[in-house]
C-alpha cells in the first residue's frame, strides 16, 4: 500500500511539472547550444540578399541581430528584429533552450536558414507559446512565407 501511494504521489507531482525556459542569465559571452563565435557574422538585414543569391536553398549562416521575443513555454524559439518584421529562429531539434532573459539582447545565431511557408496552425501555435491573447491568435488567418533559421548555437554579444 505504501508503494501505491508513493507511485500516486509521484504521478501527481510530475503532472504539475511544466517545461519552462532555463532560468539562467544571458550575459555577454554566454553561449547556448553549440559553441560559436561572432567571426564572419552578417547583419540580419543582409540575410535576404544571401538567400536570394542562393536561390532560396537551405544555407549555412551566421547572423547578428536583436532578440524581440522568446518562447515563454520552453525557450525553444526566438524572434529577431529584421527589416521585414520579426524573423523566426528555432533551436535545432529542441536540443537546447534559451532563457527569457535573452529578450532585447544582441546575439549571433549560427545555423541554417531556409525560406518556408509557415501554416496558420503553426503561426497560432507560436502565438500561444508567446502568450498572445485569444483575439490575437484568432486574427491569424493566412500562412506566412518567411526565412526561418534553425540555430545550432546562439552567442550573446
Amino acid at each position: 500500500m505504501k508503494a501505491f501511494f508513493s507511485i500516486l504521489f509521484l504521478f501527481f507531482s510530475l503532472s504539475f511539472v511544466r517545461a519552462q525556459p532555463p532560468s539562467v542569465p544571458a550575459e555577454k559571452g554566454t553561449i547556448f547550444g553549440a559553441k560559436t563565435t561572432a567571426d564572419n557574422a552578417i547583419n540580419v538585414d543582409q540575410l535576404p540578399a544571401v538567400m536570394q543569391s542562393n536561390k532560396g536553398e537551405k544555407t549555412a549562416v551566421k547572423i547578428k541581430g536583436v532578440v524581440t521575443a522568446v518562447c515563454e513555454e520552453m525557450g525553444c524559439w526566438i524572434k529577431i528584429k529584421s527589416p521585414t518584421g520579426d524573423m523566426m529562429v528555432k533551436m535545432k531539434g529542441h536540443s537546447f533552450f534559451v532563457p527569457l532573459a535573452l529578450n532585447g539582447k544582441e546575439v549571433v545565431i549560427d545555423g541554417m536558414a531556409e525560406e518556408k511557408e509557415t501554416s496558420v496552425e503553426q503561426l497560432k501555435h507560436y502565438a500561444e507559446d508567446a502568450n498572445k491573447t485569444k483575439e490575437e491568435i484568432a486574427a491569424i488567418k493566412e500562412p506566412k512565407k518567411e526565412i526561418i533559421v534553425e540555430a545550432k548555437g546562439v552567442l550573446v554579444l
